[in-house]
C-alpha cells in the first residue's frame, strides 16, 4: 500500500471542499492518457513548448553555457521526454548526465527505454520519487541545470509555488540555472478546450484517479456517477478541474476502513492550472535568490520558458 497516497486520500476526502492531488493521476493508465492529451489539437501547451525547444535550441543552450564545465541536468516530472530530447540531441553527451525525476516509475522506465534507442550515447540516471526527497539527497557542490516544464508549476497555488521555488533554490548553488515552462494568461476560448477535449481523454484522465483508488484501496467509486467539470477564470488566470457527484451517494474505501458521503453536485477538486504574466511571476520568485535571465516565447505568444539563475 502506498502510505502517502492513503494519507492524502483520507485527508483530502475529509476536507471541505473535498480534494485530491493531481500528482496521483499518474499510474500506467494515467501516463498513457496524458500522452494522448498532449497530442490533442486542443492541448496547445505541448505544441507551443515543443516549438520553443525545437526552434530556439541554440539560444537556450547558449544561455545554459553547457560547454563550460561538466554538469548534471535534472528534470522534474520528466514524463515521456519529448521536448527535452530536442535539447539532449544538441548537447555534447560527454558534458552532462541527464537525471529524469518522476513520481511514476512506469514513466521513468518508458523514458529510459526511449532514450536507449534514440540517444544511446547520453548518460541517463533516473531518480524515482517526490521532487524534494530526491533533490535534498543531491550534492549542492555540483553544477546543475534543473528543468521544470509543461506548466507543472501552474498546478500549485501561488503561495505553494512561491515556497516550492524557494525550496528549489535552496538546492542550488550560485550560477545554477532553472528553466521553467509556464502557460500564459489567455482567453477562455483558447484555454478551456485544452481541459475538456472532444475525445474525452481529459475526462478519462481525471476519472482514472477514482479508478486507481478503487483498484489500490478496494474502493467502490461508481465512475458513472461522477462528472468531469473544468473551469477557467480569465481575471485570476486560474484553470481548475473537479469531479462532481451527480447524486447523493456513499463511497466505501475498504482498505482504509473509511466511508465518505457525497451530496448531489458536491465536487472533488483535482487540479489547478495557473496561467501567468510577469507580475504574477515576480511575486512567485521574490525572496528566492533566483533572477530571470531570459524568456523564450512561442510564435503565438501562448507559452513561455523562463530561465532563472541562482545569485
Amino acid at each position: 500500500m502506498n502510505l502517502q497516497f492513503a494519507e492524502e486520500i483520507i485527508e483530502g476526502l475529509s476536507s471541505t471542499p473535498k480534494q485530491l492531488s493531481s500528482k496521483w493521476f499518474y499510474d500506467k493508465i494515467g501516463d498513457g492518457l496524458f500522452v494522448k492529451i498532449m497530442n490533442m489539437p486542443e492541448y496547445y501547451l505541448t505544441d507551443a513548448e515543443y516549438e520553443i525547444f525545437s526552434k530556439q535550441t541554440s539560444a537556450i543552450l547558449d544561455e545554459f553555457e553547457v560547454n563550460k564545465s561538466q554538469l548534471e541536468l535534472y528534470e522534474l516530472g520528466a514524463g515521456d521526454g519529448t521536448k527535452t530530447i530536442q535539447l539532449l540531441k544538441a548537447m555534447d553527451p560527454k558534458n552532462f548526465t541527464y537525471h529524469p525525476i518522476d513520481i511514476s516509475e512506469n514513466a521513468l522506465n518508458q523514458l529510459q527505454e526511449r532514450l536507449a534507442k534514440e540517444l544511446p550515447e547520453v548518460s541517463v540516471a533516473p531518480l524515482q520519487g517526490e521532487y524534494f526527497e530526491v533533490l535534498e539527497s543531491l550534492s549542492k557542490n555540483e553544477s546543475k541545470i534543473i528543468l521544470f516544464l509543461g506548466s507543472n508549476l501552474g498546478n500549485m497555488h501561488d503561495d505553494v509555488a512561491k515556497q516550492f521555488i524557494k525550496q528549489l533554490a535552496e538546492q542550488m548553488q550560485a550560477g545554477d540555472k532553472l528553466l521553467l515552462g509556464l502557460d500564459k494568461m489567455k482567453s477562455k476560448a483558447i484555454i478551456l478546450p485544452a481541459y475538456n477535449d472532444k475525445q474525452g481523454y481529459t475526462e478519462a484522465f481525471n476519472l482514472n484517479l477514482l479508478s486507481r483508488i478503487n483498484s489500490e484501496f478496494d474502493a467502490d467509486f461508481n465512475l458513472a456517477q461522477f462528472e468531469h467539470r473544468p473551469n477557467y477564470d480569465e481575471e485570476t488566470g486560474i484553470a481548475s478541474s473537479a469531479l462532481v457527484s451527480k447524486c447523493k451517494q456513499t463511497v466505501n474505501i475498504k482498505s482504509l476502513d473509511r466511508t465518505f458521503e457525497f451530496e448531489e453536485n458536491e465536487s472533488i477538486q483535482t487540479e489547478i492550472s495557473r496561467k501567468y504574466n510577469l507580475d504574477i511571476l515576480e511575486n512567485v520568485f521574490s525572496g528566492s535568490g533566483l533572477a530571470i535571465k531570459k524568456e523564450f516565447n512561442d510564435s503565438r505568444n501562448y507559452f513561455m520558458n523562463v530561465l532563472l539563475e541562482k545569485n
